[in-house]
């Protein structure tokens, strides 16, 4: 069964602070889980205040459909982040075969 796996590098320049991290961190978690019912998680430590990185999963039995939905999950993801004063800096996403 196909596995799609989503990286959403973040630049947050407004950030100046954790808490203020944190709070685009968890709005769009909460937001592309809801939306799309997918599991989101933080994937790296708060080094810097600045930056963020998301993993995003899915899975389906059709690989088209895959393909279709993290291609949903990244322009909604584009749009929240611009939405809370932040960046989509890179993504990049992949199929893992179980």
């Amino acid at each position: 069964m196909p596995v799609a796996q989503l990286t959403l590098e973040l630049r947050i320049e407004h950030a100046q602070s954790l808490k203020d991290r944190r709070q685009v961190v968890r709005s769009m978690k909460d937001q592309l889980r809801q939306g799309f019912n997918i599991s989101v998680a933080e994937m790296d430590e708060a080094v810097t205040w600045q930056s963020a990185t998301l993993g995003v999963v899915a899975i389906s039995g059709s690989r088209s459909y895959l393909h279709q939905l993290i291609e949903e999950v990244e322009r909604a993801a584009r749009r929240m982040a611009n939405e809370l004063g932040a960046e989509l800096a890179d993504s990049f996403w992949d199929y893992v075969e179980s």
